[in-house]
């Protein structure tokens, strides 16, 4: 009877897990903003399925899957790029995905195929075409050389002929496919090197210098310049169409034009995107469904109508509208991008050539050159696999000496005498206990293991402390080579050193002023100057960066006015070299900063007896000497605590390096933990050198804590 009973208990259960499951909704991840995301809305909610939508930031797409995925969490499907399935594919975060084939583009289909199995539905076709202003620009030009032969008047100030972002390697593509190049060959090997990569540069170099383009270009800068018609062409993808929405400027979109030198049209790199299903998705009918729906002739139509996107079915008329038949004849003749994972590894490195040359730090030959061999040595394979003995032998020994420890301590009468009259206390600190050690010590103890091993993704071995001796050695390069942990580690000492000191010193100094009672309308300088601590600091930081652009910042509007005033100074390129980048990402945190220091001071000055310095005042006591002999020794127990956590945040400032100066030029002001950053999201995924990278900053900082602990205790005796 029992048996009978759990018996159609589990029965009961099962089937409740299973309609609960197919009850769950479809979970959906894309990047889209604006119009493609009103698209994409607009399909899943005439779809009939419940469907959970989720918009994950483009630069944290791939990694907040490898994340999700792995755990049995994330999407059941999520829309990406093609390149990448390579990369997902590794790590087991895509399953086949098969769907009827007729209708689609060939190109398209074996875009999203690998090693003949389907891994995705192809939704859409993009690349990046020629945005024509025609308030500016009389008709479309067929080589790069005419732009301004086709201008309807010369520009006025303020004005540019060509918008796109000069420094990334993905639009400078067009220009390397012209003179017959390609950023990655199908062998894997690095294609951004050789005589006509040079020629392209120099190209892109001559197009800025001369004022035709603009320096240190973004997105946001080519969409602000376009869309209030100051850019009399610009470069970009069917998401500026979005951007623009009803702006008054009239455009027509058109292939890219030819290099008249080479005779070679630019071509674009061409992304199919596709929708793509996780493990667990694959395994349900309604995301299966879903997928389908998604690349459906009715899905694309919607597409075209409400993002101007081309779509990847060939079984679709295209619309009567002039954006998605410019964007469709410059797909035609764009080039596929890789699907292969070394594709990942060449983005940096090419972009900081680029950015070397642009700002005139290299010639374009030693840039690139530099350029492989960064490529060549993330893609150099790992370390061997070490044997786990000595470390097997070295917790042993850790384990045997606590447990030593703790039978000596046990034999004292006294101790268990301690241990039982703080039983009832350990009530009140186990719920602390637990949320340190699960919120603390396990990410620090799960950070200390990742150290030790090696490999992307799904192919790691443990490999001891061969990544601590990568890092040591600088990779067996120079010890102050660029990027070198020690020159890394050099430049995060000079910017802890220099922030710090000039928090105390601002902070300090305006706590003071703001503590006199003589101070007039305190309260309201008080919270005026707090508010550069209250915005959020990524927000702050990317203010600041605006401020600090070459062309279009307000600084550069500064120096304009100082001309004006007859001062002959030029505008700078902030971040073209060590000192002015350096000097900007200081400035920026100096504003973030100096608040809490000051805060601090006024909190310390309120706790100032009044009768000491009236005393000292009487005994004849200057000014000065009552600063320096009273008010100093009474806040220094407040402020040293509060520089030693300033310079810990600010020794992992992470927002602003990478916000303001990106590392720049050429990864010099990057810091420790940016460039553990870099390791883990920008350089194949390499985990474990960066954990060993986070494990030396965390050993840094504990052994500079401590030392300046003891040293404070014996200032204090």
């Amino acid at each position: 009877m029992l048996r009978a009973l759990a018996a159609l208990l589990v029965l009961v259960a099962s089937l409740a897990s299973t309609r609960a499951a197919s009850a769950e909704p479809v979970r959906l991840w894309h990047a889209y903003r604006g119009a493609e995301a009103r698209a994409l809305e607009e399909i899943v909610r005439t779809s009939g399925i419940e469907v959970e939508l989720l918009a994950v930031p483009a630069d944290a797409f791939a990694t907040k899957l490898a994340a999700a995925i792995p755990h049995g969490e994330g999407p059941d499907l999520f829309i990406d790029a093609h390149e990448r399935l390579g990369d997902y594919l590794r790590q087991g975060l895509v399953a086949e995905l098969q769907v009827e084939r007729v209708g689609y583009a060939p190109s398209a289909l074996r875009a999203v195929e690998i090693e003949g199995r389907q891994l995705a539905v192809p939704l859409s076709q993009k690349c990046v075409a020629l945005y024509v202003n025609r308030a500016l620009a009389r008709r479309v030009p067929t080589d790069l050389e005419d732009l301004e032969a086709v201008l309807v008047r010369p520009l006025a100030s303020g004005e540019v002929l060509l918008a796109y972002e000069s420094r990334s390697a993905y639009y400078h593509a067009p220009f390397l496919a012209a003179f017959g190049g390609r950023l990655l060959w199908p062998d894997e090997r690095f294609g951004f090197v050789g005589q006509g990569a040079e020629r392209s540069l120099v190209l892109a170099r001559e197009l800025q210098r001369s004022g035709k383009v603009p320096g240190n270009a973004d997105g946001a800068l080519v969409t602000q310049l376009f869309r209030s018609g100051r850019a009399a062409f610009a470069v970009s993808g069917p998401w500026l169409a979005g951007d623009l929405g009803d702006a008054a400027v009239q455009y027509a979109v058109a292939p890219l034009p030819r290099v008249r030198v080479t005779g070679g049209r630019m071509r674009p790199l061409l992304t199919v995107e596709a929708v793509m299903a996780s493990p667990r998705g694959a395994s349900r009918p309604e995301a299966r469904a879903l997928a389908a729906l998604l690349a459906s002739r009715e899905a694309a139509a919607t597409r075209m109508r409400i993002a101007h996107v081309v779509s990847a079915r060939t079984d679709v008329e295209l619309p009567d509208d002039p954006v998605v038949r410019g964007f469709a004849e410059a797909a035609r003749e764009a080039d596929p991008m890789p699907t292969s994972a070394a594709m990942r590894a060449v983005w940096e490195p090419s972009e900081k050539a680029i950015r070397k040359v642009l700002n005139g730090s290299a010639e374009p030959r030693a840039a690139l050159e530099e350029a492989k061999r960064r490529f060549d040595d993330v893609r150099r394979p790992p370390p061997p696999e070490a044997s786990r003995r000595p470390l097997l032998v070295l917790i042993g020994l850790a384990l045997l000496a606590g447990a030593l420890t703790l039978v000596r301590r046990s034999r004292d009468a006294s101790f268990r005498a301690e241990v039982v009259a703080s039983l009832p206390a350990y009530r009140y600190l186990i719920h602390a206990v637990l949320a340190l050690g699960l919120l603390v010590f396990a990410p620090l103890v799960a950070g200390a293991a990742i150290s030790l091993t090696a490999g992307r993704p799904g192919e790691t071995v443990y490999v001891g402390t061969a990544n601590f001796i990568d890092i040591l050695t600088a990779r067996g390069g120079p010890l102050l080579a660029t990027g070198s942990f020690y020159l890394v580690l050099a430049v995060t000492v000079a910017w802890t050193v220099l922030n710090v000191g000039l928090h105390v010193t601002i902070g300090a100094t305006l706590g003071v002023l703001l503590s006199r009672p003589v101070l007039r309308m305190r309260a309201a300088y008080r919270v005026l100057l707090i508010v550069p601590w209250a915005v959020p600091s990524y927000v702050t930081a990317l203010a600041w960066r605006g401020m600090f652009h070459r062309q279009f910042g307000a600084v550069t509007a500064l120096t304009t006015k100082l001309r004006a005033l007859g001062v002959d100074l030029e505008p700078i390129d902030w971040f073209a070299r060590f000192a002015t980048a350096f000097a900007a990402n200081v400035t920026t945190n100096v504003w973030l900063g100096f608040p809490f220091m000051m805060v601090v001071t006024i909190a310390a000055l309120t706790s100032l007896p009044r009768e000491v310095l009236e005393a000292a005042e009487v005994d004849g006591a200057t000014r000065w000497q009552r600063f320096t002999r009273i008010v100093v020794p009474i806040v220094r127990p407040s402020m040293i605590p509060s520089v030693a956590l300033g310079a810990v945040w600010t020794f992992n400032m992470f927002n602003v390096v990478f916000l303001v100066s990106g590392g720049e030029p050429d990864g010099q002001t990057d810091i420790l933990v940016s460039e553990a950053y870099r390791w883990a999201f920008t350089r194949q995924a390499q985990y474990g050198y960066a954990a060993a990278y986070s494990v030396l900053i965390f050993a840094l900082l504990f052994g500079v804590t401590r030392l300046g602990a003891r040293f404070g205790r014996r200032a204090a005796t």
